[in-house]
Parts: C-alpha cells; structure tokens; sequence
C-alpha cells in the first residue's frame, strides 16, 4: 500500500498519522512528548513501522507543530507547515465550509478564522498558561483524573461555578477555594472549560 505519513510534535503530544491516497486513516499514534521531542519522534517511528505490513511504502512525509522544523529535519520530510496552515487545510477537508477552528495546545490556544477553505486571520493565546492544554492537564491530575476523561465529567454538571480565568495561579486558587467551599468536581470542570473559553 502506498502511504503519507504526518507526524505533529508538540510540546505535550507527539502525533503520527499514515494514510492512504483515498485520504484515509490506515495508522495513528498519540504519544506524550515529555520534554524529549527527538525521543518521542524515535519511538512514535519505530511502533509505525511496526504496524504496517512489509510492502507497504510511505511515499512523504509532512511535519507540524512547535518542534516540526527538528523533526522535519529527522525524517527528511517533504513538507513542512505551521499549525494554523495545517488545521486550517484539515478541517476544510473534513467540514468544507468550516469558518472557525479553535485549537487548545499544550504551550498556546489558537482561533483561526477560515474563509473559502483559506486561513485569512488568527489570534494566539501565548501571554499566561491558563487557556492551555498543559494547564488542563494539571489541573486533571491534580483532582486525579484522567485527562481523556475531563470533557465527559463536565458535561456532567448540573451548573457550573465561576472559575477565574486569566492567569494560571488566580484559576487554580479559585479552583481550590471552589473544592473547600464543597463544589464538585463536575461543576470545577465546567467552570474551567467555560473560564478558558473566556
């Protein structure tokens, strides 16, 4: 089978996906990066190619995310794009009139406006770590929950509670001070989403 191979490092998620010429998904790979992108590109390669058959032929390669230049240059790759290029392309080819992509990353949360399937504006949130992945992600372990399941438990909430939002340290207190005050987790969670969103 001839196959395409993307492979998205980020700084909490390394990604690898093959496909085929019909577009399709044939293999994806979510792995943590942990600090270590080269590492994280080596072992996200080698479980790759242990999935595919031997005569199957990966024919490019395509890289994004905040290491993609590093990676690029460790595969070779064939292309090279920045995240709000490679969101904006996917998702018009999922949704082909998509007008809006909110992306939630582990160092940056982005909005990109699309228009006739062509990114014409964003806007990054690089100023405080609060509307990011990473701060999502602590804040799950730290009320000792799986991140995976952190959507699923908010949309539990009856309400949610008022979680204040512009910086990581200002959320996370109220955050504690919402628990002592007897909220549970469900309507902390759905105050966080709705805080990042804000």
């Amino acid at each position: 089978m001839e196959l395409y191979m993307g492979i998205d490092v980020g700084s909490v998620s390394t990604n690898f996906a093959l496909i085929d010429e019909d577009l399709r998904v044939v293999e994806h790979l979510y792995l943590r990066t942990q600090g270590q992108p080269i590492a994280a590109v080596q072992t996200g390669l080698r479980e790759i190619a242990s999935r595919i058959r031997p005569d199957d032929i990966v024919l490019g390669v395509g890289t994004t995310g905040s290491a993609r230049h590093l990676t690029g240059t460790l595969v070779r790759a064939d292309s090279i794009k920045n995240e709000i290029t490679a969101h904006a392309v996917a998702a018009a080819l999922v949704v082909p009139d998509v007008r809006t992509v909110i992306e939630i990353g582990g160092q940056d949360s982005k909005i990109i406006i699309i228009q006739d399937q062509v990114a014409v504006d964003f806007a990054m949130n690089t100023v405080c770590a609060a509307g990011t992945g990473s701060f999502l992600d602590q804040q799950a372990n730290r009320l000792n929950i799986r991140i995976e399941d952190f959507g699923d438990i908010a949309l539990t909430a009856q309400s949610s509670v008022r979680i204040a939002g512009r910086c990581t340290v200002f959320a996370e207190s109220d955050m504690i001070h919402k628990q002592q005050l007897g909220y549970d987790k469900a309507e902390i969670l759905a105050g966080l989403c709705e805080a990042m969103v804000k």
